[in-house]
Protein backbone atom coordinates (compact mmCIF):
# COMPACT_ATOMS: atom_id res chain seq x y z
CA UNK A 1 0.00 0.00 0.00
CA UNK A 2 1.13 3.43 -1.04
CA UNK A 3 0.50 6.71 0.47
CA UNK A 4 1.69 10.14 -0.81
CA UNK A 5 2.07 13.31 0.61
CA UNK A 6 2.22 16.43 -1.64
CA UNK A 7 3.71 19.55 0.68
CA UNK A 8 3.90 22.96 -0.92
CA UNK A 9 5.60 24.54 2.07
CA UNK A 10 8.28 27.11 0.90
CA UNK A 11 10.47 27.45 3.61
CA UNK A 12 13.37 24.79 5.54
CA UNK A 13 11.88 23.67 7.97
CA UNK A 14 8.38 24.05 6.74
CA UNK A 15 5.52 24.04 9.18
CA UNK A 16 3.28 23.12 5.94
CA UNK A 17 5.77 20.14 5.80
CA UNK A 18 5.31 19.12 9.43
CA UNK A 19 1.63 19.09 9.66
CA UNK A 20 2.07 16.39 6.36
CA UNK A 21 4.49 14.22 8.00
CA UNK A 22 2.12 13.97 10.90
CA UNK A 23 -1.14 12.93 9.35
CA UNK A 24 1.06 10.44 6.94
CA UNK A 25 2.69 8.95 9.95
CA UNK A 26 -0.90 8.67 11.55
CA UNK A 27 -2.02 6.95 8.87
CA UNK A 28 0.68 4.94 8.07
CA UNK A 29 0.25 3.30 11.17
CA UNK A 30 -2.88 1.98 10.61
CA UNK A 31 -2.09 0.96 7.44
CA UNK A 32 1.38 -0.32 6.99
CA UNK A 33 1.68 2.01 3.74
CA UNK A 34 5.24 3.27 2.55
CA UNK A 35 5.27 6.80 2.51
CA UNK A 36 6.17 8.96 -0.25
CA UNK A 37 6.68 13.11 0.05
CA UNK A 38 6.50 15.02 -3.06
CA UNK A 39 7.68 18.91 -2.10
CA UNK A 40 6.25 21.00 -4.62
CA UNK A 41 9.90 23.67 -4.10
CA UNK A 42 11.93 21.55 -4.99
CA UNK A 43 9.59 21.13 -8.82
CA UNK A 44 8.68 24.65 -9.14
CA UNK A 45 10.63 25.34 -12.17
CA UNK A 46 9.71 21.90 -13.61
CA UNK A 47 6.08 22.87 -13.12
CA UNK A 48 6.03 26.34 -14.85
CA UNK A 49 8.44 24.40 -17.63
CA UNK A 50 5.29 22.36 -18.39
CA UNK A 51 3.27 25.18 -18.43
CA UNK A 52 4.90 26.47 -21.58
CA UNK A 53 5.74 22.94 -23.58
CA UNK A 54 3.85 20.71 -22.48
CA UNK A 55 6.46 18.35 -21.09
CA UNK A 56 6.61 17.29 -17.59
CA UNK A 57 10.67 16.92 -16.42
CA UNK A 58 11.96 13.86 -15.35
CA UNK A 59 11.27 14.67 -11.35
CA UNK A 60 8.11 16.03 -12.44
CA UNK A 61 7.13 13.12 -13.85
CA UNK A 62 8.07 10.81 -11.26
CA UNK A 63 5.97 12.77 -8.68
CA UNK A 64 3.13 12.27 -11.41
CA UNK A 65 3.60 8.61 -11.19
CA UNK A 66 3.81 8.42 -7.65
CA UNK A 67 0.34 10.21 -7.30
CA UNK A 68 -0.91 7.95 -9.86
CA UNK A 69 -0.26 4.44 -7.93
CA UNK A 70 -1.12 6.17 -4.40
CA UNK A 71 -3.75 4.32 -2.50
CA UNK A 72 -4.40 7.29 -0.75
CA UNK A 73 -2.83 11.38 -0.42
CA UNK A 74 -2.55 14.12 2.31
CA UNK A 75 -2.24 17.19 0.56
CA UNK A 76 -0.79 20.36 2.67
CA UNK A 77 -0.52 24.19 1.70
CA UNK A 78 -0.40 27.13 3.34
CA UNK A 79 -2.58 30.13 3.14
CA UNK A 80 -1.56 32.79 0.74
CA UNK A 81 -4.78 35.30 0.09
CA UNK A 82 -7.05 33.35 1.73
CA UNK A 83 -6.51 30.52 -0.37
CA UNK A 84 -4.29 27.56 -1.22
CA UNK A 85 -0.81 28.60 -2.84
CA UNK A 86 -0.63 29.18 -6.68
CA UNK A 87 2.63 26.72 -6.60
CA UNK A 88 0.27 24.33 -4.91
CA UNK A 89 -2.94 24.68 -7.50
CA UNK A 90 -0.26 24.73 -10.28
CA UNK A 91 1.14 21.01 -9.36
CA UNK A 92 -2.53 19.85 -9.62
CA UNK A 93 -3.18 21.77 -12.76
CA UNK A 94 -0.61 20.51 -15.02
CA UNK A 95 -1.21 16.69 -13.89
CA UNK A 96 -5.19 17.40 -14.55
CA UNK A 97 -3.88 17.99 -17.77
CA UNK A 98 -1.58 15.13 -18.53
CA UNK A 99 -4.00 12.78 -16.94
CA UNK A 100 -7.43 14.11 -16.32
CA UNK A 101 -8.68 11.80 -14.26
CA UNK A 102 -5.59 10.98 -11.76
CA UNK A 103 -7.09 11.88 -8.62
CA UNK A 104 -10.28 9.99 -9.75
CA UNK A 105 -12.16 7.96 -6.72
CA UNK A 106 -8.33 8.13 -4.57
CA UNK A 107 -8.58 9.17 -0.85
CA UNK A 108 -7.72 12.35 -0.26
CA UNK A 109 -6.77 14.21 3.26
CA UNK A 110 -6.56 18.07 2.90
CA UNK A 111 -4.79 20.10 5.15
CA UNK A 112 -3.53 23.64 5.44
CA UNK A 113 -1.12 26.03 7.67
CA UNK A 114 -1.28 29.67 8.58
CA UNK A 115 -0.78 32.16 10.91
CA UNK A 116 -4.03 32.95 11.64
CA UNK A 117 -7.12 30.97 12.25
CA UNK A 118 -9.08 32.88 10.57
CA UNK A 119 -8.46 31.40 7.46
CA UNK A 120 -9.24 28.01 8.68
CA UNK A 121 -11.74 28.25 6.45
CA UNK A 122 -9.61 27.51 3.39
CA UNK A 123 -10.36 24.31 3.75
CA UNK A 124 -14.13 23.88 2.84
CA UNK A 125 -14.08 27.21 0.31
CA UNK A 126 -10.77 26.51 -1.45
CA UNK A 127 -9.38 22.69 -0.83
CA UNK A 128 -12.47 20.44 -0.61
CA UNK A 129 -14.67 21.75 -4.13
CA UNK A 130 -11.03 21.56 -5.92
CA UNK A 131 -10.44 17.67 -5.01
CA UNK A 132 -14.30 17.30 -5.62
CA UNK A 133 -13.62 18.99 -9.06
CA UNK A 134 -10.87 16.46 -9.58
CA UNK A 135 -12.92 13.47 -8.65
CA UNK A 136 -11.00 12.66 -5.64
CA UNK A 137 -12.59 11.01 -2.59
CA UNK A 138 -11.96 14.06 -0.18
CA UNK A 139 -11.54 12.47 3.99
CA UNK A 140 -14.55 14.24 5.82
CA UNK A 141 -11.90 15.95 9.05
CA UNK A 142 -10.10 18.49 6.94
CA UNK A 143 -6.97 19.54 9.05
CA UNK A 144 -5.96 23.37 9.68
CA UNK A 145 -2.51 24.07 12.09
CA UNK A 146 -2.70 28.50 12.89
CA UNK A 147 0.99 29.00 14.42
CA UNK A 148 -0.83 28.63 17.86
CA UNK A 149 -2.24 25.31 17.49
CA UNK A 150 1.22 23.57 17.12
CA UNK A 151 2.07 21.98 20.27
CA UNK A 152 -1.86 22.70 21.16
CA UNK A 153 -3.68 18.79 22.54
CA UNK A 154 -6.53 19.68 19.66
CA UNK A 155 -4.06 19.76 17.03
CA UNK A 156 -2.95 16.35 17.58
CA UNK A 157 -7.08 15.29 18.22
CA UNK A 158 -8.33 16.29 14.83
CA UNK A 159 -4.53 14.74 13.62
CA UNK A 160 -5.56 11.38 14.79
CA UNK A 161 -8.79 11.73 13.62
CA UNK A 162 -8.40 12.72 10.01
CA UNK A 163 -5.63 10.34 9.66
CA UNK A 164 -8.05 7.43 11.02
CA UNK A 165 -10.58 8.69 8.38
CA UNK A 166 -7.77 8.52 5.86
CA UNK A 167 -6.77 4.76 6.52
CA UNK A 168 -10.50 3.39 6.71
CA UNK A 169 -10.81 4.55 3.00
CA UNK A 170 -7.55 3.31 2.24
CA UNK A 171 -7.98 -0.35 3.83
CA UNK A 172 -11.82 -0.53 2.60
CA UNK A 173 -14.18 -2.21 4.41
CA UNK A 174 -13.44 -4.58 7.39
CA UNK A 175 -12.59 -8.11 6.44
CA UNK A 176 -12.27 -9.56 9.97
CA UNK A 177 -12.98 -13.13 10.69
CA UNK A 178 -13.10 -13.63 6.78
CA UNK A 179 -10.64 -16.75 5.31
CA UNK A 180 -8.41 -14.87 2.98
CA UNK A 181 -9.34 -14.70 -1.06
CA UNK A 182 -12.94 -15.37 -0.12
CA UNK A 183 -15.20 -12.78 -1.14
CA UNK A 184 -18.14 -11.23 1.22
CA UNK A 185 -21.70 -12.96 0.69
CA UNK A 186 -23.79 -10.56 -1.49
CA UNK A 187 -27.40 -11.58 -1.17
CA UNK A 188 -30.18 -10.87 -3.86
CA UNK A 189 -32.20 -7.71 -3.38
CA UNK A 190 -35.34 -9.91 -3.51
CA UNK A 191 -34.21 -12.71 -0.16
CA UNK A 192 -33.03 -8.98 1.47
CA UNK A 193 -36.77 -7.17 0.75
CA UNK A 194 -38.28 -10.73 2.12
CA UNK A 195 -36.14 -11.14 5.15
CA UNK A 196 -37.98 -7.75 6.29
CA UNK A 197 -41.72 -8.79 5.94
CA UNK A 198 -43.37 -10.95 8.96
CA UNK A 199 -44.16 -14.30 9.35
CA UNK A 200 -47.28 -15.32 7.71
CA UNK A 201 -50.03 -14.97 9.93
CA UNK A 202 -47.94 -13.16 12.40
CA UNK A 203 -49.53 -9.23 13.16
CA UNK A 204 -48.31 -6.28 11.12
CA UNK A 205 -49.11 -3.42 13.63
CA UNK A 206 -51.04 -3.14 16.94
CA UNK A 207 -52.04 0.10 15.59
CA UNK A 208 -55.54 -0.15 13.13
CA UNK A 209 -56.35 3.08 11.28
CA UNK A 210 -59.87 3.89 11.99
CA UNK A 211 -62.26 5.07 9.17
CA UNK A 212 -64.95 7.13 9.44
CA UNK A 213 -67.59 6.83 7.10
CA UNK A 214 -69.26 9.96 5.20
CA UNK A 215 -72.94 10.57 4.90
CA UNK A 216 -74.34 11.88 2.26
CA UNK A 217 -76.28 14.44 3.91
CA UNK A 218 -74.45 17.83 4.74
CA UNK A 219 -75.84 18.27 7.93
CA UNK A 220 -74.53 15.34 9.27
CA UNK A 221 -71.13 17.18 9.32
CA UNK A 222 -72.57 20.46 10.85
CA UNK A 223 -72.10 22.51 8.37
CA UNK A 224 -74.19 23.31 5.03
CA UNK A 225 -73.45 23.27 1.49
CA UNK A 226 -74.53 26.91 -0.36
Amino acid sequence: MRLVVVSAGLSVPSSTRLLGDRLAVGAADRTSADVTVVELRDLAVEIAHDFTNGFPGRALGAAFDAVAEADGMVVVTPVFSASYSGLFKAFFDVLSVHDEGALAGKPVLIAATGGTARHSLVLDHALRPLFAHLKAVVVPTGVYAASEDWGAEGLDGRIQRAAGELAALMTGPSTAGRPAGESPAVLPFEQRLAALKPPTGQARSAFVPATVPLSSDPRAHGRSIR
